[in-house]
């Protein structure tokens, strides 16, 4: 296993523990070492939201569809991240977004 799938897995029990201060430090630095690197984005994506930093959630949430464009499972998440927005913020665009995201992983899956 690489160098870099062994930080992430270490961050991802930082997660479990709900250390997310210090999850979003790592997941950052795996990030700056690898920016194509889609699982912690993912990851960021789920504790921002966590930690209600709902735009930093979403960046990373489309950065990882961006990487992986064909991945039906990176929009599903998105989808979450927008729903998870709009619950925090009741902007209406979340909603918008999250049915669009959702399209994008049916059509993607078949």
């Amino acid at each position: 296993m690489s160098d870099i799938h062994t930080k992430y897995n270490a961050v991802e029990k930082l997660i479990d523990e709900e250390k997310f201060e210090q999850a979003i430090e790592g997941l950052n630095e795996i990030v700056n070492e690898d920016a194509t690197f889609v699982l912690p984005h993912l990851a960021l994506a789920r504790v921002y939201t966590k930690t209600g930093q709902h735009d930093l959630a979403i960046q990373h949430g489309e950065k990882a569809c961006e990487l992986e464009s064909d991945d039906p499972f990176n929009f599903t998440a998105l989808s979450v991240t927008y729903q998870r927005a709009w619950a925090g913020t009741q902007e209406q665009q979340y909603i918008t977004k999250a049915e669009d995201a959702m399209a994008k992983a049916r059509m993607l899956q078949g």
